[in-house]
């Protein structure tokens, strides 16, 4: 689909996520992805691939022997896994995103976590707050259920949220809890129109509740905390970066779909033997189009992440450019799939599988785009008033910056 050209291997290296491994996971991903969505969950063979492939090690701190890499070049594995496998690239997504959040416990936490492997699995189910927190010695006792822990099946530790009364007589505040997952109950309740391989189970800490320690929280407020003497992954606003996680894949979404659909019109054009159902060339470059739109807003919201201001207005930004991106990919593959013909509503039609697994996860509340919208709105709006110019974006206020080569194109992996 000419997406773009691949980084260099050292340059991959250096991000921590592994050129070769990547490649053969995102094999490994297409010839398992039918497999996985009956399954409803990734193979532990995935999961280990995943593992192998860095993604589990992006963002923790160097210190424990991790990566602490970049948002583009995850931004970048993610799509290229997502063409394959919507689920596999999502599941690939939250592992890399939850290693950052771990980052955020002291560091007793952070050691607990990774003291022998920074290669540890993270699920999460962190918004909205649930359960209850009990203050108990130095720490708290929890319960309750939590929603949509995606890949919890094959993780080590799961991050959850409940909302708690402030330290000191404050207001209350969600605080996040990091929990062995061997200590929780998983709940087969993931039963989804898409991404049905991610496994996003509900998680049960009951009877008597399970004890978290002080030192394995913190609250998520702290996440929003611009920290210094850090990595930059570590030194970004959580609203920053946090859609990129899930627009990544529906880029890969939209990116496989286009893929068949076009194999769909070649083998009709020329008479061979093919999917029916082909799309006509309209469709499919009007969808070329609105999906390297959505490449080039990512991209740009990767590289402000990576390397530019963290204020407001690139906060703002960002939460527009995924969301957009998000609505640009889904937009093109309702088109393609509705001139997909008969044949694309049968259980196992790529095209099908893609749409489902995109609309699902387009559906995620951080890609709203009206949400996103206001809130760019209101930024723009206060800068005014406070007298700046108001612009696109385009010049030296920090707005959208000229998307460097991606790291992962379409054909690289296959």
């Amino acid at each position: 689909m000419g997406m773009g050209t691949l980084m260099d291997t050292a340059q991959l290296a250096g991000g921590g996520l592994r050129t070769e491994r990547v490649a053969r996971l995102a094999r490994s991903a297409r010839a398992s992805a039918a497999r996985v969505d009956e399954e409803r969950r990734l193979s532990p063979d995935l999961a280990a691939e995943i593992t192998a492939a860095g993604f589990p090690a992006h963002f923790v701190p160097r210190r424990w022997g991790g990566a602490a890499g970049g948002f583009r070049q995850l931004v970048d594995a993610v799509a290229a896994l997502g063409e394959e496998c919507v689920a596999t690239a999502w599941c690939a997504a939250l592992y890399a995103a939850h290693g950052r959040l771990a980052a955020y416990l002291p560091e007793r936490g952070q050691r607990e976590l990774w003291d022998t492997s920074p290669d540890v699995r993270i699920a999460a189910a962190v918004v909205p707050p649930a359960g209850r927190a009990v203050p108990e010695g130095e720490g708290w006792r929890i319960s309750g259920e939590w929603h949509y822990a995606s890949g919890v099946d094959h993780a080590d530790w799961v991050l959850v949220a409940v909302r708690v009364d402030g330290a000191d007589g404050g207001g209350p505040e969600v605080r996040c809890f990091a929990v062995p997952r061997r200590e929780l109950v998983i709940k087969d309740s993931w039963h989804s129109l898409g991404l049905r391989g991610t496994g996003s189970n509900t998680v049960v800490a009951g009877g008597a509740g399970v004890r978290v320690p002080r030192h394995r929280s913190f609250t998520l407020a702290d996440l929003d905390t611009v920290r210094a003497g850090v990595a930059r992954c570590h030194a970004v606003p959580f609203r920053l970066v946090a859609p990129l996680q899930f627009a990544a894949p529906i880029l890969g979404a939209a990116r496989g779909a286009w893929r068949y659909a076009f194999a769909a019109e070649q083998a009709g054009r020329v008479g061979r033997p093919g999917p029916r159902g082909a799309v006509a060339p309209e469709v499919l470059a009007r969808a070329d189009g609105e999906i390297e739109a959505a490449r080039l807003l990512l991209g740009a919201a990767a590289d402000r992440a990576d390397a530019a201001d963290r204020g407001p207005d690139a906060v703002a930004r960002n939460q527009r450019d995924a969301a957009l991106a998000a609505e640009l990919c889904t937009t093109a593959v309702d088109r393609l799939f509705r001139a997909g013909g008969t044949r694309v509503h049968f259980d196992g039609d790529p095209l099908q599988r893609a749409w489902r697994d995109l609309t699902t996860g387009a559906s995620h509340a951080t890609l709203a785009f009206g949400a996103a919208a206001a809130a760019f709105m209101a930024e723009r709006t206060a800068a005014f008033e406070a007298g700046e110019t108001a612009t696109s974006g385009w010049g030296a206020d920090g707005g959208t910056a000229t998307p460097a080569n991606p790291s992962f194109p379409a054909g690289d992996f296959r």
